[in-house]
């Protein structure tokens, strides 16, 4: 039985860092992955989604190219073509991560992984079993779709998300259950290719979970596009016909039902707890969830728990932050926590969503004396210059010393400004600090130093 310092279970963006890492810390390592490397992120989910999205945008963009005195005629779109390509980022991005487990020089092992005890994993490839043993094991086994119990989730023209990205062409209709970070992508996705978009949530308004301004700018815009949004129903059932799927709705036994070609379920993931031997070792979960202290550690000391399988917040960049804090902690480095105060969350839909820290809700709750600075792109140089100005920037600090609590953007390129806030944040920034440093002009990271303006009083632009 071959021995290793570490061992991984599972090659998704927290696995494949915490090989890497243990690697440069010169430890002999393995990785164990029963599909490809890369994971759900990589293969099915962060990754081909993006590129799907842009293909969406480029058809936007040709499709109202008139506004910018250029003239397409007979646009057509080929939507295999459109999923292929984003088949193929995947691919190689994956043959990627291959090469980077090659040039590590770590050991990956194909098949299913299982602890055996504390200090072994059996790996089943094909009913071949092999073991290896490990001084310490990192558990990365990711995450899958929530399902509803007695939802009838399985019913014929009911998708999942990894089933809604290789459709070979747009549905008429589709019906998407849940306005988290995934259902509201996919809205974007359909809707600009034709389809027509309902989206169900339960809750009083879609993207719950960010500021109630961003929710509520998001659902104008989408309006504005033809999507149809359904709040504060519950799905109570739903059911197979020839050629449709019909979803029944309730609200307080007032029942309604909606008729369409596909349903999406992007209600959340649960993670991949099963079959991993935990109940035998004593490692205890929580409602789908391994639980772990700060560093990650299980309640088994020598074994580590990262990425979707340790519970919320369901992001690659968190598993990944994971992976690298683990390895170093379970191998006697300094290590400081992850501060899941300061974590970035970004919806790709257009207007893009980014945002860290506190909601302006959630800081009054706290019983924190704030102010808040808000920055339209409509006063944006840049964003007139390049036709979008839909949006805003909202940072919301605290009064007694100017600190940055929590930032909320939409906008075309939200997901990549938002950085620049969590890197304020990280070092306690002010709003003197943010509006004092001198932004590019034009560029739309100035509507964050004129927020910062705003809060303080004195923005310019506005």
């Amino acid at each position: 039985m071959t021995r290793y310092d570490l061992a991984v279970i599972g090659g998704g963006p927290g696995g494949y860092v915490a090989a890497i890492r243990g690697s440069q810390l010169g430890l002999n390592v393995c990785i164990i992955e029963k599909e490809r490397l890369g994971g759900v992120c990589l293969n099915w989910g962060c990754i081909p989604t993006k590129a799907l999205i842009k293909n969406a945008e480029v058809y936007n963009l040709i499709k109202n190219s008139g506004q910018y005195g250029i003239n397409v005629d007979k646009v057509s779109v080929d939507f295999k073509k459109n999923v292929e390509r984003s088949r193929e980022v995947s691919k190689n991005l994956s043959k990627g991560i291959e090469f980077l487990m090659k040039k590590n020089r770590i050991t990956h092992i194909v098949g299913k992984g299982y602890l055996k005890t504390k200090n072994s994993i059996d790996i089943d490839f094909n009913g071949k079993i092999q073991s290896v043993e490990a001084d310490k094991i990192i558990i990365a086994t990711g995450a899958r779709p929530k399902s509803i119990p007695g939802l009838n989730s399985d019913a014929k023209g009911v998708l999942t998300a990894k089933q809604a990205m290789l459709l070979e062409h747009p549905p008429k209709d589709i019906i998407i259950i849940g306005s988290g970070a995934i259902g509201i992508e996919f809205a974007y996705y359909f809707n600009e290719f034709g389809t027509t978009v309902y989206i169900v949530e339960m809750m009083n308004r879609i993207l719950p979970n960010e500021d109630l301004e961003v929710s509520e700018a998001i659902e104008k815009n989408f309006k504005e596009s033809g999507i149809k949004i359904i709040k504060n129903k519950k799905v109570l059932k739903i059911e197979s016909m020839k050629t449709k799927t019909k979803v029944h709705l309730d609200y307080k036994e007032s029942k309604e039902t909606i008729t369409a070609e596909k349903v999406l379920l992007a209600i959340g993931v649960t993670g991949n707890v099963e079959n991993l031997g935990l109940e035998k070792l004593g490692i205890k979960t929580d409602n789908g969830a391994i639980t772990i202290d700060e560093y990650n550690r299980t309640s088994k000391n020598n074994i580590y728990a990262i990425g979707d399988v340790s519970g919320s917040p369901w992001l690659a960049h968190v598993a990944s932050a994971q992976g690298y804090t683990a390895v170093n902690h379970s191998f006697g480095m300094n290590v400081i926590p992850i501060d899941y105060t300061n974590i970035p969350n970004c919806t790709y839909c257009q207007p893009q969503v980014g945002s860290l820290g506190l909601t302006e809700e959630r800081a009054i709750k706290l019983g924190k004396k704030i102010a808040i600075g808000k920055f339209s792109f409509k006063s944006s140089g840049r964003a007139l210059a390049t036709n979008d100005k839909r949006g805003f920037v909202k940072l919301i600090f605290d009064t007694k010393y100017g600190e940055l609590l929590g930032a909320h953007i939409v906008g075309t390129e939200a997901t990549e400004m938002i950085a620049e806030l969590g890197i304020a944040k990280a070092l306690e920034a002010t709003w003197d600090d943010l509006a004092m440093t001198i932004h590019a002009h034009p560029t739309l990271s100035e509507a964050i130093m004129e927020a910062a303006m705003d809060a303080r009083g004195d923005s310019i632009h506005q």
